[in-house]
């Protein structure tokens, strides 16, 4: 399956073949609607988190293009700390309860959530940045310091740089979970 080199969230660009044996029993395009109530629900939080990074997005484009840093901020931190803390909780509780669950259900799939495992941990990592980059720019604002917009730009540049391995690692873990719900049933256990 993996061995761990090659396949590091900041640089991949999809779920490893060894992994996809799942997904090719259960590809994407039977995901529809008569999906397990679960697999839906993980589906569901998934497009929240995908919301709220388009929502920090539009909020970084909107400053770039204005420099409103009061703006920014009033709207830009509550909502990174809804993000940090909704994605935080989500990742503890697949890592803490599902993924061990599903181990048991499917122990050929331990190489993938051991993928999926490294990848909270990753993020986890831009999590802690985004907060103190967060904390840092909300305590410039709160002290009128100079440094206001330079901490906004760095806030800005950690919300570029978390979009492309969050989505990445959201697609990937969908291609593991969702069949592995749909053809293992996972619910049953839950």
């Amino acid at each position: 399956m993996s061995d761990g080199s090659g396949d590091a969230l900041a640089s991949r660009t999809g779920l490893p073949i060894g992994l996809r044996y799942l997904l090719d029993e259960f590809p994407r395009d039977r995901w529809t609607a008569t999906l397990d109530e679960t697999a839906a629900f993980w589906l569901q939080m998934h497009a929240s988190f995908r919301g709220h990074q388009a929502h920090l997005d539009g909020l970084v484009g909107q400053w770039r293009a204005n420099g409103d840093a009061a703006a920014l901020h009033r709207q830009l931190i509550p909502a990174l700390q809804s993000f940090l803390q909704h994605l935080d909780g989500h990742h503890r509780i697949e890592s803490g309860q599902y993924f061990p669950m599903m181990r048991t259900i499917e122990p050929r799939i331990d190489a993938g959530i051991d993928l999926l495992d490294r990848d909270h941990d990753a993020i986890h990592e831009t999590l802690e940045a985004l907060f103190r980059g967060g904390l840092a720019f909300h305590q410039a604002m709160a002290a009128n310091a100079p440094d206001a917009a330079d901490r906004a730009n760095r806030l800005s540049d950690l919300i570029d740089q978390n979009a492309r391995p969050l989505l990445r690692h959201l697609e990937d873990e969908e291609d593991i979970v969702i069949p592995l719900i749909q053809l293992r049933g996972l619910h049953a256990r839950v």
